[in-house]
């Protein structure tokens, strides 16, 4: 059992600190609220009816977390072509679309693992500095808990990406088994080709890369009957002609 004595001193130091920050410390409760509702998607402890609410909540948290990012990164909202152009380029633009696109979607768990993971990321920082406020030592569980997400962000980022890109056949497959809407699978398709293209995380074109490479050298193996080969290499081909140019 872990026993958390905060004084008066470290009380007031940590709310002029989260006071002193408003927008970030509005973006880390985000982030928080995004992280309990995806686990009580992913954990569905109260019911399955529950779980879809929660599902919601933690798309609409994190186009609130979004929201406040790009309003961040991109403070002076023009309504212009070339502010429009600068918005898509950013990362936050990018989930806060992927939250409208899926909030009403049916649930399904392999869509909620990018902004839960998302936020448990980019909540970490922010947590090290309130945690800091509290005093050097305090909390070494959620420290240790938080340096091992951080030492393991490469392939957390990666795990996204591969969530990111399978969710795209599973949009085709949710519109023919009737659970998905038809403008789904091309908005989506918007949505990663805007990943791919992205400045900031390429994960995303590069899983597309490893997966392309490691599907080729799997069907030029003589073992691999011809009829599966042509059909993988048309499906490469025609992957690669959907994928956006000049990247």
């Amino acid at each position: 059992m872990f026993v958390i004595t905060l004084t008066h001193d470290h009380i007031n130091v940590l709310q002029q600190f989260l006071l002193s920050n408003k927008l970030e410390t509005a973006m880390w409760l985000s982030r928080l609220f995004t992280v309990y509702c995806s686990i009580m998607f992913i954990l569905p402890l109260l019911g399955p009816q529950a779980a879809t609410n929660f599902y919601q909540r933690a798309l609409l948290a994190n186009a609130l977390t979004s929201a406040l990012r790009l309003h961040q990164r991109l403070p002076h909202f023009q309504l212009s072509r070339a502010f429009l152009a600068q918005a898509l380029q950013e990362d936050s633009c990018h989930y806060l679309l992927y939250s409208l696109i899926l909030v009403n979607s049916y649930p399904i768990t392999m869509s909620i693992f990018p902004v839960f993971l998302f936020s448990l990321l980019h909540a970490t920082t922010y947590t090290k500095k309130v945690l800091d406020t509290m005093g050097p030592n305090s909390l070494m569980f959620v420290r240790n808990f938080l340096n091992k997400l951080t030492a393991n962000q490469q392939n957390i980022l990666k795990f996204i990406a591969c969530n990111e890109i399978f969710l795209m056949p599973a949009t085709v497959f949710m519109l023919f088994s009737g659970q998905g809407s038809l403008l789904q699978p091309f908005i989506y398709y918007r949505f990663l080709t805007l990943r791919y293209t992205s400045r900031r995380n390429p994960y995303c074109r590069t899983l597309f890369t490893e997966l392309r490479i490691l599907l080729e050298h799997f069907v030029m193996k003589p073992s691999c009957p011809a009829f599966f080969r042509r059909m993988c290499l048309n499906s490469i081909a025609f992957i690669s002609r959907l994928a956006p140019t000049g990247v």
